[in-house]
C-alpha cells in the first residue's frame, strides 16, 4: 500500500543498503520472483507482468510531474527532451533549440508527437530516489527515460537497445511489439541499431497492450515498438541498466592493461619478430603449409595464453567500479540519516556569527558508511584513491569524478568500515595506528557525506 511513496518508506527503514536494493528488485518484478527471473528471462527473453493494479507505480512519475518540470523552466529541447513522431515508415524529431516551455511543448503533442524526457531523475526526486536504490542491485548505472505518447499515433521507429529494459506502464495503455533478435550477432549488442523497417522484422514473439501498473521486460537485441491505441494516451517510463557492461566490455579494459604489464617485465614479449615473417603470414599465404607458418601461429598462442598471467583482474574490476561511480546516481538520505551526517549539521549563521560550525568526533564515536556501495578503493599509478558518489549530480557525469588521495595506512581502515557495514563501530576501533589518524580519517570522511553518526553530533 501507498503507492511508491509508501513502498520507498518502507526501504528506508531497512539498515541495509543492499537490502533495501534487492526489496525494490523483487517489487519491481513482483508477483514474478527475482530468481525466477534471473533464471528465465535476465539477457534471454522478454517477460510480462499484468498486475490488474493501476495504482500500483502511484507516485513515481505522472503528466503532471511532467507539467511541472516543463514548467520549472529548466527543461530544454534536445539536452532533456526529445520531441519525435513515426508515421508511414518515417521517424522524425522535431525539436526546436532552447527551453522547451510549456505552450510549445504541448502544441507539439497536440498534433500527435511523442514527447520523451531523457533524464527525469533530474526532475522528479522520487525517479532519483528509486533509480539510486535500484543501482545498488545491477552493480551497473540504472537510468530512465519517460515517455508520454498521444491517443492513436507511434513516436519511434522499430528498433533495438543496448541496455536491459524495464517498461513501467504508469498513465493510459500502450500497444506492444517485440521481436527476437534476427541474427546471431544481434543477440546481446554492444551498441543499439538504427531504425529498422516493418518489412525488416517477421512476427513478435510477444504482443500485447501494457495497461497501468503492468510491466515488460526485455533483453538488449530485442526489437520492439509501441504505439498508442486511439482511445488512449500512454505515459511509461523505461529503467535501464546493463550497458557496455558484458565479459568483452570488461576485457578491453583487461587486456591492454595485461599486454603493458607483460612488455615491462618478460623479455619474450619485447623480442623482435622473425625477419622473414610477412613471406609466409598474412592473408595471401593463409592456405599454405608451411613449418614457418606452424611455428609463428604456435609463438603467438602461447605468448596470449601466458597474458593471463600478467591480467591484473582486481585492478580492472576496480577500475570498472570506479567508472560505474562516476555514472551512479548521488544517495537519497532519509530523515534519520541527514541528521546523523553532515548534511543535517546544524551550522549556521545566528547572532552575528557562526554556530555549530565544529565537527567533534572522538575515539568513542560510533560510525558507519553511510551506504555499502558509495566507495571503492583503488590503488592508482598516483596513490591510493577513494572515489565516491555522495557529490555526484543528478544529471549523467555533470560532474568529475569525486575522490579523496588517501594515505596507503588508510586502506586497512576503509576495508574495516566496508567489511562493518552495516553495524556501527567506533572511531577508536578503526585499524590505524594513532588515535590522531582514527579521529582524522573519521572526519575527512564525515566532511564527505560519506560516514554517518550512530547519534547526531550536536544535539538541537
Amino acid at each position: 500500500g501507498g503507492g511508491v511513496s509508501g513502498l520507498l518508506r518502507r526501504l528506508a527503514r531497512l539498515e541495509d543498503s543492499r537490502q533495501r536494493a534487492a526489496e525494490l528488485f523483487r517489487w519491481l518484478l513482483a508477483p514474478v520472483a527475482p530468481a525466477e527471473f534471473l533464471g528465465r528471462h535476465w539477457e534471454r527473453a522478454p517477460l510480462l507482468v499484468r498486475r490488474g493494479d493501476p495504482g500500483y507505480y502511484a507516485g513515481l512519475f505522472s503528466t503532471a510531474d511532467f507539467d511541472a518540470a516543463l514548467r520549472g523552466g529548466a527543461v530544454h529541447f534536445g539536452t532533456h527532451l526529445d520531441v519525435t513522431s513515426y508515421a508511414d515508415g518515417v521517424r522524425e524529431t522535431h525539436n526546436p533549440s532552447g527551453r522547451a516551455l510549456p505552450a510549445v511543448v504541448w502544441d507539439f503533442y497536440q498534433n500527435g508527437c511523442s514527447l520523451r524526457l531523457l533524464c527525469p531523475q533530474a526532475f522528479s526526486s522520487t525517479v532519483w530516489h528509486f533509480l539510486s536504490i535500484l543501482q545498488e542491485q545491477f552493480g551497473s548505472m540504472a537510468g530512465a527515460n519517460t515517455y508520454l505518447t498521444p491517443p492513436g499515433t507511434q513516436g519511434f521507429a522499430p528498433h533495438y537497445d543496448d541496455i536491459e529494459a524495464f517498461v513501467l506502464q504508469l498513465e493510459g495503455k500502450k500497444h506492444w511489439r517485440v521481436y527476437s533478435p534476427r541474427t546471431d550477432t544481434e543477440v546481446l549488442p554492444q551498441f543499439s541499431s538504427t531504425n529498422l523497417t516493418q518489412a525488416e522484422l517477421g512476427e513478435p514473439v510477444l504482443e500485447t497492450v501494457l495497461e497501468a501498473g503492468d510491466l515488460l521486460y526485455f533483453p538488449r537485441g530485442f526489437i520492439h515498438q509501441g504505439d498508442c491505441l486511439p482511445d488512449a494516451h500512454s505515459l511509461h517510463i523505461t529503467v535501464s541498466s546493463y550497458q557496455r557492461n558484458s565479459w568483452g566490455d570488461f576485457l578491453e579494459k583487461l587486456l591492454p592493461a595485461a599486454l603493458q604489464m607483460a612488455l615491462e617485465e618478460d623479455v619474450e614479449y619485447r623480442r623482435g619478430l622473425p625477419m622473414d615473417y610477412m613471406q609466409y603470414m598474412g592473408v595471401a599465404n593463409s592456405d599454405r603449409v608451411d613449418a614457418h607458418r606452424t611455428a609463428f601461429v604456435e609463438k603467438v598462442q602461447s605468448l596470449i595464453k601466458k597474458l593471463i598471467d600478467y591480467a591484473p583482474i582486481d585492478a580492472a574490476v576496480d577500475q570498472r567500479a570506479k567508472s560505474f561511480l562516476h555514472d551512479c546516481l548521488p544517495p537519497v538520505l532519509t530523515q534519520s540519516e541527514k541528521v546523523q551526517s553532515v548534511y543535517g549539521f546544524p551550522a549556521r549563521w545566528q547572532d552575528g556569527g557562526p554556530c555549530n560550525v565544529d565537527i567533534l568526533i572522538t575515539k568513542d564515536t560510533e560510525v558507519r558508511l553511510l551506504r555499502h556501495g558509495i566507495v571503492r578503493l583503488c590503488n592508482e599509478e598516483a596513490g591510493v584513491m577513494l572515489y565516491y558518489t555522495t557529490e555526484n549530480s543528478r544529471v549523467y557525469h555533470k560532474e568529475e569524478p569525486k575522490f579523496l588521495e588517501l594515505d596507503p595506512e588508510y586502506t586497512d581502515s576503509i576495508e574495516f568500515l566496508l567489511s562493518s557495514y552495516p553495524n556501527h563501530v567506533s572511531v577508536d576501533s578503526l585499524p590505524c595506528e594513532t588515535l590522531e589518524e582514527k579521529i582524522s580519517l573519521a572526519t575527512l570522511l564525515f566532511e564527505k557525506g560519506i560516514l554517518t553518526t550512530k547519534k547526531p553530533l550536536v544535539q538541537v
